[in-house]
């Protein structure tokens, strides 16, 4: 890897104009395993000038030229696939085996999905008299989280550098070095300088200054509602296009014909996926006061037997949390929840027997949750369920719209059209009907205070393009 107060600009590894350095932490280990630059506004400067003047030549490549780049980085990727793996074990905790599968294998697969596309994408279409032609908005500004580093990176480079836009990239420095490797296989495919720019450091500083600069055209975010709220007020100064993925507090509604076994089950590793760092979690599970007491009973059996242990274990279906502090968090969500009366199934704040280092908590369900607790209104990030009775359909509905979120749900039926009628009704940007399995072309993003704009396929694709009419 480069040095640690190194950013990539304009094709080369260059000295960060600051003189501070970031640790990264292993969350299992509690050890520095790295550093990284502590950048700067200046550092922001010099990188959208490298993205502003390779836009010109980039922008007039053709499509094919862009999607064999992307082919490359993709092919890149697959290279070094098991290194990918390991160093988003080392920086963020995520269990090895859903390491390798999910944060390094997906990634590769949304790149390809976005090259096999560009090729049949109308660019231009004739609608009466008017040539529509879509083209690349211009300098984009991309902020990507910890808890999928490499995948919420993939899919905001991949259809930018598609639709023909340059980049300058910040990553969140807790779990910076995916970023740093995937910036050394762009640099391997020989990827036109200033086209792809990585800037390392926090939200504070470099985000905000990416977020507020004038010559960026555009920054796509994902993170915290927070801190896509500043994203939203920084860009407004310059009028710049926003697209935000933010958080979610997704119902997992299972009615009264389903499957009340699978349901849960499958319910419950949506909610602990990823140690519950998932915006996507569905950590409300909503069931018909029948049959409330069976499904609890079904959800301490299957949450106990979610083992909690080092990332490097084949055994362990639950990692540590990416840090102290998002330890510390959900550790105060649940006595949050306590306190508020909500009955403790299995779990709990108190640490994990036998697991005295790395940031580890219970996988932890919650019952007797009336929708209004804090637990069922807020977005905790981590392995933390809610499961909360409802007297009938309507009611069912009524509690999973009532969330100022709209990411992500689900809903379980015996009658397939009873379960897709339900699924439209649900104020949310997807929905999982009967398990329905996750799609990379299937647009991705949120109603409500879960963000706007869409990620992933065509959809994806569209966030980085502007539309001209040419009358004739």
């Amino acid at each position: 890897m480069p040095e640690a107060n190194a950013c990539y600009i304009d094709g080369s590894w260059v000295p960060s104009t600051g003189s501070g350095a970031i640790d990264v932490i292993n969350p299992a280990s509690e050890e520095v395993i790295g550093r990284v630059a502590d950048g700067t506004p200046e550092d922001v400067d010099r990188a959208v000038a490298a993205a502003r003047a390779a836009f010109p030549s980039w922008s007039a490549t053709s499509v094919d030229e862009r999607a064999k780049f992307l082919t490359r980085i993709q092919e890149g990727l697959t290279a070094r696939h098991d290194e990918m793996a390991r160093t988003i074990v080392n920086e963020m905790g995520s269990p090895a085996k859903f390491a390798t599968q999910v944060q390094a294998g997906l990634p590769i697969a949304v790149l390809g999905s976005i090259a096999a596309l560009l090729p049949s994408y109308p660019f231009e279409e004739e609608i009466g008299n008017s040539l529509v032609v879509r083209e690349p908005i211009g300098v984009v500004g991309a902020i990507t989280p910890w808890n999928y580093p490499l995948h919420q990176v993939v899919a905001k480079v991949g259809p930018a550098l598609g639709a023909g836009c340059t980049i300058v990239l910040k990553p969140s420095e807790v779990a910076p070095l995916s970023a740093i490797l995937f910036a050394e296989i762009i640099d391997e495919v020989g990827l036109p300088p200033g086209v792809f720019n990585l800037v390392l450091g926090t939200g504070p500083v470099v985000g905000e200054a990416i977020a507020s600069h004038p010559d960026i055209d555009m920054v796509s975010f994902t993170g915290s509602t927070r801190a896509g709220r500043r994203v939203s007020e920084l860009a407004a100064g310059t009028i710049k296009r926003v697209a935000l993925e933010l958080g979610g507090k997704s119902a997992n509604v299972i009615l009264a014909d389903a499957d009340l076994e699978k349901a849960v089950k499958v319910g419950i590793a949506n909610c602990f996926i990823n140690g519950g760092q998932t915006c996507t979690a569905q950590t409300r599970m909503l069931v018909d006061r029948a049959r409330y007491d069976d499904a609890l009973e079904l959800a301490r059996q299957v949450a106990e037997g979610y083992t909690v242990g080092s990332p490097d274990d084949d055994a362990t279906r639950i990692g540590p949390l990416v840090s102290a502090a998002q330890r510390e968090r959900v550790r105060g969500y649940i006595e949050k929840g306590v306190a508020e009366g909500a009955r403790v199934v299995t779990g709990g704040a108190e640490p994990p027997d036998g697991l005295d280092r790395g940031f580890y908590v219970r996988p932890t369900v919650f019952a007797d949750v009336n929708p209004t607790m804090t637990i069922a209104q807020e977005e905790i990030f981590g392995p933390v369920l809610s499961v909360i009775p409802y007297d009938d359909e309507d009611d069912a509905l009524r509690i999973a719209n009532d969330s100022a979120y709209g990411l992500s749900g689900a809903v379980w039926a015996g009658d397939p059209e009873r379960a897709l009628a339900f699924a439209k009704r649900m104020r949310t940007g997807q929905v999982e009907v009967n398990g329905g399995r996750f799609n990379p072309m299937a647009p991705f993003g949120g109603y409500k205070q879960s963000g706007n704009g869409r990620e992933l396929g065509r959809f994806g694709l569209e966030e980085f393009l502007e539309v001209k009419s040419l009358q004739r």
